[in-house]
């Protein structure tokens, strides 16, 4: 499948605090497998440097998602983070109507999330990130090693907002945030 851009957690993260101003704690769902320690480390310590505290929920199969949300809103979140990872983007439907239930601001790796409810999604658009598959899947039909392919990072990154989910979550988007958007729904 197509690979999340774990670079792009902490940047996520800024986005969220930016969002959400005044927000004290945060949370974010991590696959232990994707996020080595030393990463959520460094998230963690960008996010105390803005005044926020940011708790990490490891998630290791799609029946952990709802219990790590239930316990990140129950300890306090007031914004969550869906850390880059397939079995997030696996199981994003179930994590987009589970924080509208628990009215918790999420930001996810898929700015295309924000057509089926997501708030706010920042990463690369996924029909470019399947596009470059294809293409050097057809690079190794025609011959080419795989092993001798250069390796691929997604060039154009969106950052995609959804003003009803905002507005369903009583929240107003900051103009700054709202002016940078690529995509407005």
């Amino acid at each position: 499948g197509v690979e999340a851009v774990p670079e792009l957690d902490g940047k996520r993260q800024e986005l969220l605090i930016e969002l959400l101003p005044d927000a004290r704690r945060m949370a974010g769902l991590a696959d232990p497998r994707v996020q080595p320690p030393k990463r959520l480390q460094a998230i963690k310590e960008a996010a105390r440097a803005r005044g926020t505290e940011l708790s990490i929920y490891p998630v290791a199969n799609p029946e952990g998602i709802i219990p790590a949300m239930n316990a990140a809103k129950a300890a306090g979140a007031e914004g969550l983070n869906v850390l880059a990872a397939s079995l997030f983007g696996g199981n994003h439907k179930i994590i987009i109507d589970r924080a509208a239930a628990l009215r918790l601001p999420t930001v996810y790796q898929w700015p295309d999330y924000t057509e089926e409810g997501a708030l706010i999604g920042y990463g690369p658009v996924q029909t470019q990130v399947y596009r470059q598959v294809a293409r050097m899947l057809a690079k190794v039909l025609r011959g080419a090693k795989p092993a001798e392919l250069p390796v691929e990072q997604p060039a154009i990154f969106e950052l995609a907002i959804n003003l009803d989910t905002a507005k369903a979550l009583g929240l107003t988007v900051p103009m700054n945030l709202l002016s940078r958007a690529d995509r407005v729904i």
